[in-house]
């Protein structure tokens, strides 16, 4: 089932932009608290969570999206959340700490359909250049800025769903692309006093700050003075 709603997700192209971004906890409050309500009813009567299936690669803030027509149907919701993909919204209601404390949190759609209009402006530019990356500075170890005017994105803006704050693009050497949360993730550890654990993905900042996911992210850790992002391991 999951992957047919992404595979829905990719074929929507540029018509899921809106002409603002959804403001940031904007009705979301009320949402999850519904809908965590159902997914704690349902555990606890039926022994197991309502997630569709995904696959082992699936990434960590995709993973567990929530079956919200099952709790509907067998009567542990009452309405789907009008902010749900499956109610015509931009967010799938998902799953974190599935096997301690499984938490409602939400995955905003906007994000992973911009992220992968860019993912697909870079493949081509990749195969039409004989694998050359249309990289600019390395803004991080093994992490590039995108040459949006080489790449054909310069059209594609994303504003952050934690502080309606314009966010910036990563790609590794590969040329797989992601957003940057760093500034995000400051703003968070600003509010908390100490500095945190060398090993501590601070992506975990933002997740108990907001309903919201990092989706389309890598690992940060504390290097340094600053969140650094950690390219993937080629």
């Amino acid at each position: 089932m999951l992957p047919v709603l992404i595979l829905l997700i990719l074929s929507l192209g540029g018509c899921m932009y809106p002409g603002d971004q959804q403001k940031p906890g904007g009705g979301a409050r009320e949402s999850v608290k519904r809908v965590q309500a159902a997914v704690d009813d349902y555990q606890e009567q039926e022994g197991l969570l309502p997630i569709l299936t995904s696959g082992e690669a699936t990434p960590r803030y995709e993973k567990f999206v929530i079956d919200l027509n099952k709790l509907q149907q067998e009567g542990y919701l009452d309405e789907i959340p009008a902010a749900a993909f499956e109610k015509g919204g931009s967010a799938y209601f998902l799953i974190l700490d599935e096997e301690t404390d499984p938490k409602v949190k939400l995955m905003d759609l906007v994000t992973v359909q911009k992220v992968n209009d860019i993912q697909r402006k870079v493949n081509q530019y990749k195969s039409a250049h004989g694998g050359k990356l249309p990289a600019e500075d390395e803004m991080y170890p093994g992490l590039s800025a995108i040459d949006s005017k080489r790449a054909g994105t310069e059209g594609i803006k994303l504003n952050s769903v934690y502080s309606g704050q314009p966010l910036g693009f990563l790609m590794d050497k590969e040329g797989a692309v992601y957003v940057d949360y760093g500034a995000d993730i400051t703003s968070a550890m600003d509010k908390n006093d100490g500095v945190p654990e060398a090993d501590r993905d601070l992506r975990l900042e933002l997740v108990q700050a907001s309903y919201y996911v990092p989706v389309k992210s890598l690992p940060y850790l504390w290097v340094e003075g600053r969140p650094v992002p950690q390219a993937p391991q080629q």
